[in-house]
């Protein structure tokens, strides 16, 4: 953890050394560094720039700017360059949710603007529990990791914070296995979502798994969501336990219209 820290705080004072537009970007310097960066976040974005003169280079800085949220940073070192297999200007994206990486090479992309890239960081911004919406839903959908367990919950509920932070705090056990999904069911965009499910805003919180190989869903009982009976009900799943019962066994509780 101080060798982590120790690296981050001189990638820090680099950063600042640097000055003007890219001032808040870290400038990584070597393996370590780059290493230290990306372990230290859910999800980091880096600029494989050869030069600062690099073609989508001051588009990536205004993009960046945007989302202030993500950890983003530059790197012009190509030993760090070898390290991760990159061979020209390219933008990373490096998630530990479904323990991806994503590669845009500029050299290969047609267009290269701020919008597009906000739009790339957006898509991709995968962590161990992603909020569903229409960009994240694209990020979500092509991820190799096929299997999503969703907790389903009102926004203005008392407990929506508690139960959110729960779901947060087990997601790293099932790395790479499952994606684990918040479904605002007070959003208007997210009504197919809980048509898929049979359910009503009146019916949540629930806790569901989708299968996206074969199309299935399964609902956790009715009850409290605990974090031992949504561990249970995922290690059901990757038993296969629960693909055993059929849809309508886990979906006992249909909604009257």
């Amino acid at each position: 953890m101080f060798f982590i820290l120790l690296s981050l705080f001189i990638a820090c004072v680099t950063a600042e050394a640097a000055g003007g537009e890219e001032s808040a970007l870290l400038r990584l310097n070597d393996v370590p560094a780059a290493q230290a960066f990306i372990d230290s976040s859910e999800v980091a974005v880096i600029g494989f720039f050869e030069t600062d003169e690099a073609r989508g280079y001051k588009e990536f800085l205004t993009a960046a700017k945007q989302m202030e949220s993500l950890s983003v940073s530059v790197c012009g070192e190509k030993e760090v360059w070898a390290k991760y297999n990159i061979t020209s200007d390219t933008i990373s994206i490096f998630r530990k949710a479904d323990v991806h990486q994503k590669h845009l090479k500029l050299s290969e992309a047609k267009t290269v603007d701020a919008d597009g890239l906000v739009r790339f960081f957006t898509i991709n911004n995968i962590h161990y529990l992603t909020e569903y919406n229409q960009a994240s839903a694209v990020g979500l959908f092509q991820s190799e990791v096929k299997t999503h367990l969703l907790l389903i919950a009102n926004r203005d509920m008392s407990d929506f914070n508690k139960l959110k932070e729960k779901l947060r705090a087990l997601a790293p056990k099932y790395t790479g296995k499952m994606l684990f999904v918040l479904v605002n069911g007070r959003e208007k965009s997210n009504a197919l979502v809980l048509d898929y499910f049979k359910l009503r805003s009146r019916d949540l919180p629930r806790i569901a798994i989708y299968d996206g190989d074969s199309d299935r869903k399964w609902l956790m009982p009715k009850g409290e969501i605990s974090t031992e009976r949504v561990q249970n009900f995922c290690d059901s799943y990757l038993r296969g336990d629960l693909q055993k019962q059929s849809e309508a066994e886990t979906s006992e509780d249909k909604t009257e219209l």
